[in-house]
C-alpha cells in the first residue's frame, strides 16, 4: 500500500478546468477513472483527509500510486472521455450499475430477400428492424409462435431455408400454415415481404387496424355462409388480441420511455427499469450492484451512462424517468441525445400515469433488494472473512486480493492444454481469464504446468510493449486471448496468491517455474481434491483448513473454476481435432473460402457434384482453385482424402 502523500500533485499543478482523471496502482494499472468540472477541487478532496474518506474511497487511495488528468473543453467531453475510459480499462475501484446481461430484441432481417423473425441480442444490425427490449426470450418465443398464426412469416435460419428450397419439400411449419413455405415457391418474394411489413406495423404499434379488418372479413364470410374460414379468422382475431394482452397499456398517450427505480442500503443499490414503447411495457429488468461512497444522484448519472454505451444493446428512447435527477443532468441529456440522434428527456414524474407506474417500479426494486438481502446473508462479509483467513493461514503480508489459479486438461497426452483464472477481491474476474495450448506434447502434468507459469510469468518481467508489437504478438497465437483483452496488457499485472491444482509435485513445479524467473514475491500453494489439503512448496506436510474454513471454501471455488475452464477449452480442441473436412488440406483453400462454398452448394456431397464453371461463380474461388476442390472431391487427386478420426481413406461414396 502507497502513501497517499507520495503522490500527491501539488494543487498549483491541478487546472480548474473540467477533465477526466485517472488513479494508478504501483504497477501501472488504472484502478479509478473520475470527472470533474472542477479538476483542483475534486482532486484535492482525496488528500485533505484522508482518514475521513468512505471506506472504499481510501482503500483506492491507499492502493493508487499516481493520479493523472486530462483537460478538456466542456461538461460534455469530459462524460464522454470518461465513459470510454471506463470501457477501455475496466477500473477495479469504478462500481458496474448495470447488469452484464445483454438484452433480447424480436428482430425482423427487413434486409434479406425473405425477411426472417427471430430473437436477437447484442449490437444492432443494418436493414433489421427491432422491437423491444423483452425481459426473457422465450416471452419473444411465445408471442412470436402466437403471431405466426395471422404472420406466417419464416423464421428458419438460412441452412434449413436452402435445403427446403433443394427438396422442394417445407419444413414442420410450413405444413401446419405457420409459414408462408417461399422456400418452395408457396408465395413469391414479393408477397413475402408484404406479409413481414404487416407483421412490423403490428409490432409497432398498429394493432387495432388489422383486428377491424379481419373482423370485417370475418363478418363477410359468415355472411357467405363460408363458416369454416369465418371459424379461422375468429382464431386468428382470438390469437392477435392474447398477443396485445402480454403487454399491457400504461401510458395511454403511445410513450416510449425507460422508467428506473432505485432500492439502497449501506452496501449494495437494486436498480429495476420497465421499457415502455409504445405506451406498453415490452420488457423489466432488474439488477443489484455494489454501491459506492457517492449518492443517488451520482448512481443515476452513471447508471444511465452505462446502460446506454454503445455496445449496451439498449436504444434510448424519448424519454427516461428516474426517481431523481443525475448530478450535471444537462450534460447527460445532450450526451444522450447525441446518442439517439434527436432529444432526449430526463426528467422526474410529478402525477399522472406516469408517476404511479414509477411508484410501481420502486415496488419492484424494494422488493428485489429484499430478497437480495435474504440470499446474501452477509456474503459480502464473508469473502472479506475468506481473505482474511487465508492470510492468516498462508503468513501472508496483505490479503490475496487478486487469486491466479492454474490448471492443465489432456487426455493421454494429447491436445495439452492449460487454463489461468482470475479472483479478485474473492469474486471472479472472468475479463482476465486465460486459455494456453501446451507446445510440447506430454502426458506429465508437472512439465506442463512449468510451461505454463513460465509463459505466464514471463509478462512479469518484460518491458512494456506498443500497442502494436502487443496485437502482433496476439496473431502469432502464443495465448489464446481477446484483441481487446492482448491490448489492455493485463497480463502484466501481478497476483498476490497462485493456487494450482494438485498436490506437491505441481506446487514444486509451479515453484520452480517462479525460481527459474527470479521471482520471489508470490506464493504458490496447491489444492488437492482428495482430502483438500493446501500444500506449500518445500513443506513435507499439507496445511489443513477447516472444513467450515471461508477460506478453504474460496480455495475450491477457485480451484473448481480453472478446472471447468480448462475441460471446456480442452473439448474444444478435441471436438475441432475430431472434425477435420474432406475440404481441409485442398492447396488455395482456407477455412473462410471453404465455408464461402458450403454456403452456396449446402453440402460436400453437392460440391462433389459440382463442374468447375460453377465453382468459380462463388467469390473468390479462382479457376485452379476450382480445378483442385474438383480433382479432390471426384477422387482423381494422387493423394487421397483420409478420415483423421479413423484414418480410413475415403473413396468417392464416403
Amino acid at each position: 500500500m502507497a502513501d497517499p502523500a507520495s503522490y500527491r500533485p501539488r494543487p498549483g499543478e491541478i487546472p480548474t478546468d473540467p477533465g477526466v482523471y485517472r488513479f494508478r496502482d504501483q504497477h501501472g494499472r488504472v484502478i479509478y477513472v473520475g470527472k470533474a468540472r472542477s479538476l483542483r477541487q475534486r482532486l484535492s478532496s482525496y488528500f485533505q483527509d484522508v482518514s475521513g474518506l468512505h471506506p472504499r474511497t481510501r482503500q483506492m487511495v491507499f492502493t493508487g500510486a499516481s493520479v493523472e488528468w486530462t483537460v478538456v473543453r466542456n461538461e460534455v467531453e469530459a462524460l464522454q472521455l470518461e465513459y470510454s475510459w471506463i470501457k477501455e480499462f475496466d477500473p477495479r475501484f469504478n462500481v458496474k450499475y448495470r447488469d452484464d446481461k445483454s438484452y433480447p430484441y424480436l428482430a425482423v432481417t427487413m434486409g434479406e430477400a425473405y425477411p426472417r423473425a427471430q430473437v436477437m441480442r447484442g449490437a444492432k444490425k443494418p436493414g433489421t428492424r427491432y422491437f423491444g427490449p423483452y425481459t426473457h426470450a422465450w416471452a419473444i418465443r411465445e408471442t412470436l409462435d402466437t403471431l405466426l398464426r395471422v404472420f406466417p412469416l419464416r423464421t428458419c435460419s438460412a441452412g434449413v431455408f436452402r435445403r427446403a428450397e433443394q427438396s422442394g419439400r417445407p419444413c414442420l411449419l410450413g405444413y401446419i400454415d405457420k409459414c408462408s413455405a417461399p422456400c418452395v415457391g408457396r408465395v413469391s418474394a414479393d408477397e413475402h415481404r408484404r406479409i413481414a411489413e404487416d407483421f412490423c406495423d403490428f409490432m409497432a404499434g398498429d394493432a387495432e387496424r388489422f383486428v377491424r379488418r379481419i373482423e370485417a372479413d370475418m363478418r363477410a364470410a359468415s355472411a357467405d355462409l363460408d363458416f369454416e374460414s369465418a371459424a379461422r379468422m375468429r382464431d386468428d382475431v382470438a390469437a392477435l388480441r392474447r398477443a396485445l394482452e402480454r403487454s399491457a397499456v400504461v401510458l395511454p398517450d403511445a410513450t416510449d420511455a425507460d422508467v428506473y427505480a432505485l432500492a439502497d442500503d449501506e452496501l449494495e443499490v437494486a436498480v429495476q427499469v420497465f421499457h415502455v414503447r409504445g405506451g406498453r411495457i415490452r420488457g423489466q429488468r432488474g439488477w443489484v450492484s455494489e454501491k459506492g461512497p457517492e449518492g443517488l444522484d451520482f448512481i443515476v448519472e452513471h447508471l444511465l451512462q452505462q446502460v446506454y454505451g454503445n455496445e449496451s444493446g439498449v436504444d434510448v428512447p424519448r424519454e427516461i424517468l428516474v426517481p431523481v435527477m443525475p448530478t450535471e443532468a444537462e450534460d447527460l441529456q445532450r450526451w444522450l441525445s447525441e446518442r439517439r440522434g434527436s432529444r432526449v428527456t430526463v426528467r422526474v414524474p410529478q402525477r399522472g400515469d406516469k408517476r404511479t407506474l414509477m411508484q410501481t417500479v420502486a415496488r419492484n426494486a424494494e422488493q428485489a433488494l429484499a430478497r437480495h438481502k435474504v440470499a446474501r446473508s452477509g456474503d459480502l462479509t464473508l469473502r472479506s472473512q475468506a481473505l482474511q483467513q487465508l492470510q492468516d493461514a498462508l503468513e501472508l503480508d496483505d490479503a490475496p486480493l487478486r487469486i491466479e489459479s492454474f490448471d492443465i486438461s489432456h487426455v493421454q497426452g494429447t491436445d495439452v492444454v492449460g487454463s489461468m483464472v482470475v479472483f479478485e477481491d474473492g469474486a471472479p474476474r472472468k475479463g482476465d481469464y486465460r486459455r494456453f495450448i501446451v507446445r510440447e506434447s506430454t502426458s506429465d502434468d508437472t512439465a506442463a504446468m512449468h510451461e505454463v507459469l513460465t509463459r505466464r510469468f514471463r509478462h512479469l518481467l518484460a518491458a512494456p510493449t506498443p500497442r502494436d508489437e502487443i496485437a502482433e504478438a496476439g496473431q502469432a497465437g502464443d495465448e489464446q486471448r481477446d484483441p481487446e483483452v492482448v491490448q489492455d496488457n493485463k497480463f502484466r499485472y501481478p497476483p498476490n496468491l497462485v493456487v494450482v491444482d494438485g498436490g506437491l509435485p505441481q506446487v514444486n513445479a509451479a515453484a520452480s517455474a517462479l525460481a527459474e524467473l527470479g521471482i520471489n514475491d508470490v506464493t504458490v500453494i496447491g489444492l488437492a481434491k482428495r482430502l483438500e489439503e493446501v500444500w506449500v512448496p518445500g513443506q513435507d506436510y499439507p496445511l489443513v483448513l477447516p472444513r467450515t474454513s471461508e477460506g478453504l471454501y474460496l480455495l475450491q471455488r477457485v480451484r473448481d473454476e480453472a478446472h471447468r475452464f480448462a475441460n471446456t477449452f480442452h473439448r474444444q480442441r478435441r471436438s475441432r481435432s475430431m472434425t477435420a473436412s474432406e475440404l481441409d488440406g485442398i492447396p488455395g483453400l482456407g477455412k473462410a473460402r471453404q465455408q464461402a462454398l458450403l454456403a452456396r452448394f449446402g453440402s460436400v456431397k453437392a460440391l462433389r457434384r459440382a463442374e468447375v464453371e460453377d465453382l468459380t461463380q462463388v467469390p473468390g474461388i479462382g479457376p485452379a482453385v476450382a480445378e483442385a476442390v474438383v480433382t479432390r472431391l471426384r477422387g482423381t487427386d494422387p493423394t487421397p482424402a483420409v478420415n483423421l478420426s479413423t484414418g480410413e481413406v475415403l473413396d468417392d461414396n464416403s
